[in-house]
């Protein structure tokens, strides 16, 4: 899950497991909601292995790397270009060292991309907290096994096939965006909180509520994604031109 924390819109919701295809997607809808703003997304993420790479293949940029100079003046072998962070995005990693019955020990934090202590100074004047942490999309996470009878441990409501599980944790993230307000938000919804509506939605108005998406909008948007899925080396490959007879 992807959470804009300072309006606790949810961003993107995927299930299946965490690879990296899935961090990939989750970081290209970041970028798709955050590409009008003048500055580059804040990042708190907890350690999963494949966010690092997922991080500079959506928003990585061209790195050029210097060869070597050997003896007598003499340049090393050519190095080949790879991925390196934009000036500006920060990242910050949560890390819990659990013993081996999983048993939580402790917890630190550490800047992924950026300085830490700019991150904290970031996070600070966002009002998210004192130092790095994922507290919002685990308390997020904690709100919806509550009341999703379908994601709690031992139950007899599980869903049987991934379809209905999506479709029902859809339809609990809109009644979360336009529906339900939230006290940490002094009473409005997320959607309120996004500029997206003036008033909490009544059940029967989300019901009721034309949506329709062009097909020429669909393609706009997924050739968008495509985009910022597609990484700056691979971009770089593809303008290539073939050799001509």
């Amino acid at each position: 899950m992807a959470l804009a924390v300072s309006s606790r819109f949810i961003l993107d919701l995927r299930l299946g497991p965490r690879t990296l295809e899935t961090a990939e997607q989750l970081l290209a809808s970041v970028a798709m909601c955050c590409r009008d703003a003048s500055r580059l997304p804040l990042l708190l993420l907890d350690n999963h292995l494949p966010y690092p790479q997922a991080i500079l293949n959506v928003f990585g940029v061209m790195r050029h790397r210097r060869r070597q100079r050997g003896r007598h003046g003499i340049r090393g072998r050519r190095k080949k270009p790879d991925l390196k962070p934009p000036p500006g995005l920060m990242a910050g990693v949560v890390c819990k060292l659990r013993d081996a019955t999983g048993n939580l020990l402790r917890v630190r934090s550490k800047a992924l991309f950026g300085r830490k202590r700019d991150i904290i100074a970031r996070i600070q004047d966002l009002q998210l907290g004192q130092q790095i942490n994922t507290a919002h999309i685990e308390r997020l996470n904690g709100t919806m096994r509550g009341q999703q009878a379908r994601l709690t441990r031992r139950t007899r409501a599980r869903s049987r096939r991934g379809r209905t599980l999506r479709w029902s944790l859809m339809l609990w993230r809109d009644v979360h965006h336009w529906v339900r307000p939230h006290r940490s938000l002094a009473g409005r919804t997320p959607a309120m909180a996004m500029g997206l509506a003036d008033t909490p939605w009544p059940v029967l108005r989300y019901v009721e509520h034309p949506v329709h998406v062009s097909d020429l909008q669909r393609s706009i948007w997924a050739e968008d994604r495509e985009n910022w899925l597609t990484s700056a080396l691979e971009a770089q490959e593809r303008k290539k031109l073939l050799p001509a007879s």
